[in-house]
């Protein structure tokens, strides 16, 4: 398990850095010499969700942190992050943040405004 662990945290990094180009399942078997099932679940193992829930993962907060330091609005913030589709990008960020992007920047900025001035 040792050596599967450490290739799949070379997927890993790979996956940080290019979250948001496509992911190519197949390709990342083969480079660690996997097979596809056996690949998904040595990725499970290590990180408790599939490939792709790792990449909609990173590519959601990084959309966040876009929104936040950037000023980004939605659509421009999905884009950067790989969504092609900005109401698939809002759907998927408020399934997994609980709220549409907007209302949940404008949230999380009125929390650091109100614990700025503590």
């Amino acid at each position: 398990m040792r050596g599967h662990s450490h290739r799949i945290a070379r997927t890993l990094e790979r996956l940080r850095q290019d979250f948001d180009q496509p992911l190519r399942i197949e390709e990342n078997a083969r480079e660690l010499g996997m097979s596809v099932s056996g690949f998904h679940h040595h990725f499970r193992a290590v990180t408790a969700m599939s490939p792709l829930q790792f990449q909609k993962r990173m590519r959601l907060q990084e959309a966040r942190r876009l929104m936040l330091g950037e000023d980004l609005d939605a659509a421009s913030a999905g884009y950067r992050v790989g969504y092609s589709d900005a109401s698939h990008f809002t759907r998927e960020y408020k399934r997994h943040f609980g709220e549409p992007p907007a209302r949940d920047v404008e949230r999380l900025r009125e929390a650091a405004m109100e614990s700025a001035s503590l």
